[in-house]
Order: structure tokens, then C-alpha cells, then sequence
């Protein structure tokens, strides 16, 4: 009996370990085939939705005369100027979407504004262990420390999510109180469509932005030049310290940056990722004088960098930059008698009102500063006395710069009375009266020179005639008394 279930155990243990390992490799083979299934149908899913996508209008393709711009598969993007805020190419701009990562571009913003690139951010262990372990990082403990400026490389370079939970903490004290500034600074800047929950761009469903706004947020962000330089890092080196034993680098995902993908004129960029938001991306690019910003959000893999050079090939082709002090002659009279003189009464010559030299617009390559239409705005800031106005233009109704009206040193005050009236729609009529000041003082001088002389003349006349008057008068009386006398002795002497 023994001996039976003996065998019988050792033929089951036999078989058992002869036909395990297939039936295991049959099951599992069918286990993974079906995730590879799901997997192939979900990525299909994902792409037949950003086919669909690219079927979305543009908007700026509405605009008349407007270069029509390229089918992507993002869900919202927009090509906008930095420097004039010339809105290129827009799809769904307004539209509440999820930014993931490119979140830290205002992190960053928000950090060079409001702290010093040398102060030591400490670490916390909410700022660690708050995000996902599996997320982007760049290997920070807690207790650690780095300098704020190496937090900035981190956040731009390697995405790290503990380092934007650190310098939030820094500046502002905690995450939450970080997310307010986040949001009051997007209002100050122009945003209307976002709301931030943290300073790192996890999901959340309160976090939030547009096309629009991180455009918006990006041209502040590209204005600074040490930003620009982080921004435009592959790679950062990062060396052990004091309170960082550790030595690593950190690699550029963005493909525009690292070298996979080469276009010229990169100023920097942001990428980003989470389920929810899909891909996104925040890039800028100057040729040609002109500064632009891309924004992709909701994209898929690698789609994000394609649909970025497609807009900016789009934008550099098809749009030029026109300075309009160079072109403009509208609104600042070309007669020189109007603002000149050869001899200035007010201590000065030359024009009292320029246009600012730097200033440009946007416009079609086909189309000339002539076929704008224009409105102005007069001045009211105290801090900026030197720009009295600004003139802004459009195209077709479609804003696309500004040019700021400056008094020329030395006439401000020259420049100040006659804004008002040398700044209007009704300067470009060629019924418009120019006042030349030197003449008209040099012709009341004149009338008050002859009017002088005339009251002079009067009253020389009238005390010659008053005078005259008085010896005929004296003469006549002097006659009368000497007839009378004579009369009186005629009659005395007959009489005898």
C-alpha cells in the first residue's frame, strides 16, 4: 500500500512537472496576449481620437486674408508672438484642459520673481513623499538641500516633482499657498480660462489651464533670459555638496532641445505627461525677428514635437515682423513745421513725438502696414512718462501689436499738450490744419508791434493838435481885448 501511493505520488509529481511548465506558458502566453490586445486597442483608440481631432476648426483659418493654418492632432494649440501677443495660430484657445508639467513654467516664473537664485531650499519630507515614487524625480531626500537655482534646472531639465513641492514650500511657505500665488499671477497676467492646485501639474481635477493662458504664462516666462537659459538645457550635472551627497545628471526629454529632433532657433521649453492630459507640450522659437511660443496640449506620442515644428514653420513663413516707426506716417505729421524749428523757442529742435524705434507688428507676408486698422490710447500711467500714447493695430480684426508714442527728451511737456491733438484717426485726413507755433508767435509780435506803434503815434498827434489849440485860443483873446481897448479910446477921445 505504501508502495502504491508511493508510485502513484511520484507519477503525479512526474507529470505534475512535465506538463506544468506548458500549461503555465499556454496560460500565461494567452494572459499576455490579451494585455497586448487591450494594449494595441487601447493605443489604436488613442490615435483614432487625435485623427479625429485634426478635424477640429481653427480658428485663425475664420480670418480674412489669413494664411491657412495646418491640421494637428492636438486638441488645443496656439502660436502666439511673445513680445506683441499677436495670436498667429489658434485652435480651441480658450477651451479648460490639463497642462501637466508644463505647470512648472509658472513654478519657475513665480520662483525668480519672489526669491533669490542663491537661497538654500530645503527638502521637506511632504515635499519627497507627496508625489508618486514612479513620477518624474531627481532623487531628492528628505533634509536634503540645493540651491534655488539648481531647483530651477531640476524642475525645467528633469521635471523633478519633489523639487517644484520644495520651492513652492520656499516661497510661499506651503503647496496650497503656492497654488493661490499661481493663481493671482496668472490674473495679473491676462488669464481668464485657468485655476492651479499644485505647483508641479499632477493631476487634479481643479487644475487647469487653456492654450491661451500657458501662451500668455510662456511669454513672461521667455522674457528672462536666465529662464531661457534653463530652459534651453539637454543636459544638467549635478555634483555632490554639503547637503547633497550625490553626484547625477539629469536629461532634457524635450526633443527639440536634446538634439532628436534639430530646428533652428530653439529659445527653450517645457514638456509634459499624465493619463488624464495626454502629451503637452510649451515651446519657443526666434527667426526672422520674431519671438514665438507654441503651445500643444493634448497630443499624442510623438505627435507633441511634429505638430510644434509644423506651427512654427507655419509662422515663420507665412508671417513677418514690420517695425512701424520705419513704416508708419499716419499719426506723427511727416511736416516738419509741425514739431520743428530750426530755432526752437523752448530751448530745442527736432520732433517733440516719435514712435518707439523697437516697436513692431505682425503681419501676412502679402500684407503692408497700409491695410491695417488702428486706435490709440493715451497714457495714464504715472511710472511711464515717457510713452504719452500707444497706437494698436489690427488686421482684418485681428489684433496684432502695438506701438508705444514717445515724448522726445527735452519736449515732454511740448509733446503732452499736442498728443491729444496730433494722435487722432483725423491725422491720416488730408484736411488736417498743422499749426506752425514759430509763425503764429512771430505774428502776434508783429500786430502788437504795429499796435504799439499806432497808440504812440496817436497820442504824439493828439498832444500837437491840444496844444496848438491853446495858442490860437490865447491869440484870439490877446486880439479881442487890444480891439476893445482900441475901441474904448476912439470914443473917450471924440467925446473930448
Amino acid at each position: 500500500m505504501f508502495l502504491h501511493k508511493f508510485h502513484h505520488k511520484l507519477i503525479h509529481s512526474c507529470l505534475t512537472a512535465l506538463l506544468l511548465p506548458p500549461v503555465l506558458s499556454f496560460c500565461l502566453s494567452g494572459i499576455s496576449g490579451v494585455s497586448l490586445t487591450a494594449g494595441a486597442a487601447s493605443e489604436d483608440s488613442l490615435q483614432k481620437a487625435a485623427d479625429e481631432r485634426k478635424l477640429l476648426p481653427i480658428q485663425s483659418n475664420d480670418t480674412e486674408n489669413w494664411p491657412e493654418g495646418p491640421a494637428i492632432g492636438a486638441e488645443g494649440a496656439i502660436l502666439m508672438d511673445v513680445n506683441t501677443g499677436s495670436i498667429l495660430y489658434a485652435k480651441n484657445i480658450h477651451e479648460h484642459l490639463y497642462p501637466a508639467s508644463t505647470t512648472k513654467i509658472l513654478t519657475c516664473l513665480l520662483a525668480v520673481e519672489n526669491a533669490r537664485l542663491s537661497d538654500e531650499v530645503v527638502f521637506s519630507d511632504n515635499a519627497v513623499h507627496s508625489v508618486p515614487s514612479g513620477g518624474s524625480n531627481m532623487g531628492m531626500d528628505a533634509g536634503q538641500s540645493l540651491t534655488l537655482e539648481e531647483c530651477l534646472y531640476g524642475i525645467m531639465v528633469g521635471s523633478a516633482n519633489e523639487a517644484a513641492n520644495a520651492v513652492a514650500e520656499h516661497v510661499a511657505g506651503s503647496i496650497p499657498a503656492f497654488a493661490r500665488m499661481m493663481n493671482a499671477r496668472a490674473k495679473e497676467l491676462g488669464c481668464q480660462d485657468s485655476h492651479f492646485a499644485n505647483a508641479n501639474g499632477l493631476f487634479d481635477k481643479n487644475h487647469y489651464t487653456s492654450a491661451y493662458d500657458l501662451a500668455t504664462i510662456a511669454s513672461t516666462f521667455f522674457k528672462n533670459e536666465l529662464l531661457c537659459k534653463i530652459a534651453d538645457t539637454p543636459t544638467c550635472h549635478f555634483t555632490p555638496s554639503a547637503n547633497q551627497p550625490d553626484d547625477f545628471y539629469l536629461h532634457n526629454k524635450h526633443k527639440l532641445i536634446n538634439g532628436d529632433i534639430s530646428y533652428d532657433g530653439i529659445v527653450g521649453g517645457k514638456t509634459g505627461y499624465t493619463d488624464e492630459a495626454r502629451e503637452t507640450l510649451v515651446t519657443c522659437a526666434e527667426r526672422n525677428g520674431m519671438k514665438l511660443v507654441c503651445v500643444i496640449l493634448k497630443e499624442e506620442s510623438p505627435a507633441q514635437f511634429t505638430d510644434t515644428t509644423t506651427l512654427f514653420d507655419y509662422g515663420f513663413n507665412n508671417f513677418q515682423a514690420v517695425n512701424v516707426a520705419s513704416q508708419d506716417t499716419g499719426y506723427i505729421p511727416n511736416d516738419s513745421s509741425f514739431f520743428n524749428s530750426d530755432y526752437n523757442i523752448f530751448g530745442t529742435s527736432g520732433a517733440a513725438l516719435s514712435i518707439n524705434s523697437e516697436d513692431y507688428i505682425i503681419l501676412p507676408k502679402n500684407a503692408t502696414i497700409k491695410d491695417t486698422s488702428t486706435s490709440v490710447t493715451y497714457n495714464t500711467d504715472p511710472d511711464d512718462a515717457n510713452a504719452v500714447a500707444q497706437i494698436c493695430f489690427s488686421y482684418n480684426g485681428v489684433a496684432v501689436g502695438n506701438a508705444d508714442v514717445d515724448a522726445v527728451a527735452g519736449n515732454s511737456s511740448a509733446a503732452s499738450e499736442s498728443s491729444s491733438a496730433a494722435l487722432t484717426p483725423s491725422a491720416r485726413s488730408s484736411d488736417t490744419v498743422y499749426v506752425n507755433v514759430r509763425l503764429v508767435i512771430a505774428g502776434v509780435c508783429l500786430i502788437a508791434g504795429i499796435i504799439i506803434l499806432i497808440t504812440v503815434l496817436h497820442a504824439v498827434t493828439s498832444s500837437y493838435h491840444f496844444e496848438g489849440s491853446r495858442k490860437d485860443r490865447r491869440r484870439f483873446r490877446r486880439r479881442k481885448r487890444e480891439t476893445r481897448k482900441k475901441g474904448f479910446g476912439f470914443q473917450d477921445h471924440s467925446s473930448d
